[in-house]
Protein backbone atom coordinates (compact mmCIF):
# COMPACT_ATOMS: atom_id res chain seq x y z
CA UNK A 1 0.00 0.00 0.00
CA UNK A 2 1.06 3.38 -0.97
CA UNK A 3 1.80 5.76 2.12
CA UNK A 4 -1.50 8.66 1.43
CA UNK A 5 -0.24 11.85 0.98
CA UNK A 6 -2.13 13.14 3.94
CA UNK A 7 -2.26 11.66 7.41
CA UNK A 8 -3.34 11.94 10.94
CA UNK A 9 -0.06 12.84 13.44
CA UNK A 10 -1.09 11.78 16.85
CA UNK A 11 2.18 13.43 18.95
CA UNK A 12 1.14 14.19 22.70
CA UNK A 13 -2.26 13.14 22.18
CA UNK A 14 -3.63 9.99 24.52
CA UNK A 15 -7.21 8.74 25.59
CA UNK A 16 -10.29 9.87 24.43
CA UNK A 17 -9.08 12.49 22.61
CA UNK A 18 -6.96 10.33 20.50
CA UNK A 19 -9.92 8.33 20.33
CA UNK A 20 -12.38 10.45 18.79
CA UNK A 21 -9.63 12.35 16.57
CA UNK A 22 -9.02 8.94 15.19
CA UNK A 23 -12.05 7.89 14.59
CA UNK A 24 -13.10 11.15 13.48
CA UNK A 25 -10.40 11.04 11.07
CA UNK A 26 -11.63 7.76 9.37
CA UNK A 27 -15.38 8.74 9.10
CA UNK A 28 -13.55 11.45 6.87
CA UNK A 29 -11.58 9.79 4.78
CA UNK A 30 -8.00 9.50 6.44
CA UNK A 31 -5.97 6.00 5.88
CA UNK A 32 -3.12 6.97 7.30
CA UNK A 33 -1.94 6.84 11.12
CA UNK A 34 1.53 8.30 12.33
CA UNK A 35 2.21 7.38 16.15
CA UNK A 36 5.65 6.64 17.88
CA UNK A 37 6.66 4.66 21.18
CA UNK A 38 7.46 7.33 23.33
CA UNK A 39 4.33 8.85 21.94
CA UNK A 40 2.89 5.97 24.61
CA UNK A 41 -0.67 5.92 22.76
CA UNK A 42 0.27 2.78 20.90
CA UNK A 43 -2.93 0.86 22.31
CA UNK A 44 -5.10 3.83 21.89
CA UNK A 45 -4.38 3.31 18.05
CA UNK A 46 -4.91 -0.46 18.26
CA UNK A 47 -8.38 0.39 19.85
CA UNK A 48 -9.34 2.52 16.87
CA UNK A 49 -8.30 -0.23 14.57
CA UNK A 50 -9.42 -2.91 16.28
CA UNK A 51 -13.05 -1.28 16.41
CA UNK A 52 -13.38 0.74 13.11
CA UNK A 53 -15.08 -0.33 10.44
CA UNK A 54 -11.89 0.19 8.14
CA UNK A 55 -10.18 -2.68 7.28
CA UNK A 56 -6.15 -2.51 8.66
CA UNK A 57 -5.22 -3.13 4.76
CA UNK A 58 -6.62 -0.06 3.70
CA UNK A 59 -4.93 2.10 6.41
CA UNK A 60 -1.25 2.81 6.62
CA UNK A 61 0.25 2.69 10.43
CA UNK A 62 3.81 4.28 10.89
CA UNK A 63 5.39 3.81 14.44
CA UNK A 64 8.87 5.17 15.19
CA UNK A 65 11.05 3.09 17.48
CA UNK A 66 12.89 5.25 20.46
CA UNK A 67 16.47 5.49 21.10
CA UNK A 68 16.44 3.47 24.18
CA UNK A 69 15.50 0.31 21.84
CA UNK A 70 18.81 0.92 19.57
CA UNK A 71 21.42 -2.04 21.85
CA UNK A 72 22.19 -5.12 19.98
CA UNK A 73 19.19 -7.01 20.93
CA UNK A 74 16.27 -4.89 21.55
CA UNK A 75 14.99 -3.43 18.79
CA UNK A 76 12.95 -6.16 17.27
CA UNK A 77 11.09 -6.93 20.86
CA UNK A 78 10.11 -3.39 20.97
CA UNK A 79 8.66 -3.71 17.33
CA UNK A 80 6.72 -6.94 18.77
CA UNK A 81 5.95 -4.96 21.53
CA UNK A 82 4.61 -2.35 19.43
CA UNK A 83 2.57 -4.81 17.29
CA UNK A 84 0.47 -5.93 20.34
CA UNK A 85 -0.63 -2.82 21.35
CA UNK A 86 -1.67 -1.62 17.75
CA UNK A 87 -3.01 -5.16 17.67
CA UNK A 88 -1.58 -6.08 14.08
CA UNK A 89 0.90 -8.26 12.97
CA UNK A 90 2.49 -5.53 10.42
CA UNK A 91 3.52 -2.37 10.28
CA UNK A 92 3.32 -0.74 6.98
CA UNK A 93 6.54 1.85 7.60
CA UNK A 94 9.05 1.24 10.91
CA UNK A 95 10.98 4.55 11.57
CA UNK A 96 14.05 5.14 13.56
CA UNK A 97 12.69 8.29 15.59
CA UNK A 98 15.94 10.26 16.44
CA UNK A 99 19.79 9.23 15.39
CA UNK A 100 21.15 7.52 18.66
CA UNK A 101 22.29 10.92 20.66
CA UNK A 102 26.13 11.44 20.47
CA UNK A 103 26.20 8.06 18.60
CA UNK A 104 25.69 6.08 22.03
CA UNK A 105 24.55 3.56 19.75
CA UNK A 106 26.88 2.58 16.37
CA UNK A 107 24.15 3.45 13.43
CA UNK A 108 25.02 0.14 12.14
CA UNK A 109 23.52 -1.59 14.82
CA UNK A 110 19.91 -0.45 15.34
CA UNK A 111 19.78 0.17 11.53
CA UNK A 112 20.92 -3.64 10.27
CA UNK A 113 17.68 -4.77 13.18
CA UNK A 114 15.44 -2.28 11.43
CA UNK A 115 16.44 -4.05 8.41
CA UNK A 116 16.06 -7.31 10.02
CA UNK A 117 12.56 -6.76 11.23
CA UNK A 118 11.57 -5.89 7.66
CA UNK A 119 12.87 -9.54 6.41
CA UNK A 120 10.95 -11.02 9.57
CA UNK A 121 7.58 -9.49 8.21
CA UNK A 122 7.36 -7.07 11.55
CA UNK A 123 7.44 -3.95 8.49
CA UNK A 124 6.61 -3.77 5.08
CA UNK A 125 8.92 -0.84 4.79
CA UNK A 126 11.55 1.11 6.78
CA UNK A 127 13.33 4.58 7.27
CA UNK A 128 14.49 7.44 9.15
CA UNK A 129 13.67 10.22 11.18
CA UNK A 130 15.44 13.31 12.28
CA UNK A 131 18.81 12.31 9.86
CA UNK A 132 20.99 14.71 8.91
CA UNK A 133 22.28 14.52 5.29
CA UNK A 134 26.02 13.16 6.77
CA UNK A 135 23.73 10.44 8.76
CA UNK A 136 21.49 9.58 5.83
CA UNK A 137 24.60 9.20 3.88
CA UNK A 138 25.93 6.67 6.77
CA UNK A 139 22.73 4.96 6.70
CA UNK A 140 22.73 4.61 2.71
CA UNK A 141 26.57 3.19 3.15
CA UNK A 142 25.17 0.85 6.07
CA UNK A 143 22.03 -0.97 4.17
CA UNK A 144 22.61 0.07 0.63
CA UNK A 145 20.99 2.46 -1.84
CA UNK A 146 17.26 1.97 -1.86
CA UNK A 147 16.99 0.33 1.66
CA UNK A 148 15.71 3.51 3.41
CA UNK A 149 12.35 4.22 1.80
CA UNK A 150 11.10 7.42 4.21
CA UNK A 151 12.72 10.07 6.16
CA UNK A 152 10.11 12.14 8.17
CA UNK A 153 11.37 15.78 9.19
CA UNK A 154 10.13 19.27 10.59
CA UNK A 155 9.29 20.61 6.86
CA UNK A 156 7.24 23.65 6.75
CA UNK A 157 7.14 27.44 5.24
CA UNK A 158 9.37 28.71 8.16
CA UNK A 159 11.92 25.67 7.99
CA UNK A 160 12.57 24.09 4.92
CA UNK A 161 15.14 22.02 5.34
CA UNK A 162 16.28 22.27 1.70
CA UNK A 163 19.64 20.48 2.23
CA UNK A 164 18.04 17.43 3.67
CA UNK A 165 14.81 17.78 1.18
CA UNK A 166 17.60 17.84 -1.90
CA UNK A 167 19.51 14.94 -1.08
CA UNK A 168 16.46 12.62 -0.69
CA UNK A 169 14.77 13.68 -3.35
CA UNK A 170 18.20 12.47 -5.25
CA UNK A 171 18.12 9.18 -3.38
CA UNK A 172 14.46 8.62 -4.00
CA UNK A 173 13.83 8.74 -0.01
CA UNK A 174 10.24 9.75 0.42
CA UNK A 175 9.70 12.33 2.94
CA UNK A 176 6.99 13.15 5.33
CA UNK A 177 6.87 16.45 6.75
CA UNK A 178 5.59 16.27 10.42
CA UNK A 179 4.78 19.91 12.45
CA UNK A 180 3.86 21.14 8.94
CA UNK A 181 1.86 24.20 10.46
CA UNK A 182 4.57 25.16 12.59
CA UNK A 183 2.43 24.81 15.96
CA UNK A 184 0.05 27.55 14.06
CA UNK A 185 2.60 29.68 13.44
CA UNK A 186 2.03 29.35 9.71
CA UNK A 187 -1.49 30.51 10.56
CA UNK A 188 -0.87 34.05 10.89
CA UNK A 189 1.72 34.37 8.26
CA UNK A 190 0.67 37.70 5.97
CA UNK A 191 1.90 36.03 2.63
CA UNK A 192 0.08 32.82 3.33
CA UNK A 193 -3.02 34.38 4.47
CA UNK A 194 -3.25 36.78 1.40
CA UNK A 195 -2.54 33.64 -0.47
CA UNK A 196 -5.41 32.02 1.02
CA UNK A 197 -7.53 34.94 0.59
CA UNK A 198 -7.17 34.32 -3.38
CA UNK A 199 -7.55 30.92 -3.41
CA UNK A 200 -10.90 30.86 -0.64
CA UNK A 201 -8.72 28.91 1.79
CA UNK A 202 -6.64 29.09 5.02
CA UNK A 203 -3.52 29.15 5.62
CA UNK A 204 -3.14 26.36 6.99
CA UNK A 205 -4.25 25.02 3.99
CA UNK A 206 -2.00 26.85 1.79
CA UNK A 207 1.20 25.84 4.04
CA UNK A 208 0.35 21.97 3.32
CA UNK A 209 -0.79 22.47 -0.36
CA UNK A 210 2.57 23.68 -1.12
CA UNK A 211 4.65 20.69 1.38
CA UNK A 212 2.21 18.53 -0.97
CA UNK A 213 3.31 20.37 -4.30
CA UNK A 214 6.40 19.07 -3.58
CA UNK A 215 5.60 15.86 -3.47
CA UNK A 216 6.13 15.39 0.87
CA UNK A 217 3.32 13.53 2.77
CA UNK A 218 2.04 15.75 5.44
CA UNK A 219 0.87 14.67 9.05
CA UNK A 220 -1.07 17.59 11.00
CA UNK A 221 -2.37 17.08 14.15
CA UNK A 222 -5.85 17.72 14.96
CA UNK A 223 -8.76 17.37 17.38
CA UNK A 224 -11.39 18.85 15.37
CA UNK A 225 -13.21 17.89 12.83
CA UNK A 226 -13.46 20.93 11.24
CA UNK A 227 -9.66 21.19 11.02
CA UNK A 228 -9.49 17.81 10.32
CA UNK A 229 -11.92 18.14 6.68
CA UNK A 230 -10.32 21.46 6.38
CA UNK A 231 -6.42 19.68 6.12
CA UNK A 232 -8.16 17.05 3.34
CA UNK A 233 -9.21 20.09 1.51
CA UNK A 234 -5.76 21.16 1.10
CA UNK A 235 -5.08 18.30 -1.42
CA UNK A 236 -7.70 20.03 -3.76
CA UNK A 237 -5.30 23.20 -3.42
CA UNK A 238 -3.70 23.93 -6.72
CA UNK A 239 -0.82 26.78 -6.08
CA UNK A 240 1.16 28.47 -9.08
CA UNK A 241 4.68 28.76 -9.31
CA UNK A 242 4.95 31.80 -8.56
CA UNK A 243 3.30 31.56 -5.51
CA UNK A 244 4.93 28.64 -4.95
CA UNK A 245 8.35 30.35 -5.43
CA UNK A 246 6.99 33.54 -3.01
CA UNK A 247 6.02 30.80 0.28
CA UNK A 248 10.11 29.58 -0.76
CA UNK A 249 11.08 33.08 0.71
CA UNK A 250 9.63 32.38 3.77
CA UNK A 251 12.28 30.46 4.77
CA UNK A 252 13.82 31.36 8.30
CA UNK A 253 15.06 28.84 10.15
CA UNK A 254 12.43 28.42 13.00
CA UNK A 255 12.43 24.92 14.18
CA UNK A 256 9.92 23.76 16.45
CA UNK A 257 11.27 20.39 17.56
CA UNK A 258 14.54 20.81 18.77
CA UNK A 259 15.63 18.48 21.93
CA UNK A 260 18.86 18.59 23.24
CA UNK A 261 19.85 15.20 21.83
CA UNK A 262 18.75 16.62 18.10
CA UNK A 263 21.80 15.77 15.92
CA UNK A 264 23.93 18.85 14.32
CA UNK A 265 21.15 20.36 11.67
CA UNK A 266 21.74 21.02 8.49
Amino acid sequence: MKMPAMGLGTFRLKGEPLLATLNTGLALGYRHIDTAQIYDNESEVGEVLATTAVPRNEIYLTTKVWTSEFAEGKLIPSLKTSLEKLGTDYLDLALIHWPSPNDEVPMAVYLEQLAEAKSLGLTREIGVSNFTVAQLKEAIEILGPGAIAHQQVEIHPLLQNRKVVEFCQAQGIAITAYMPLAYGKVLSEPLLMEIGKYHKVSAAQVSLAWLLAQGMTVIPSSTKRENQAANLAALEVSLSSEEMAQIATLERGERCADPDFAPAWD
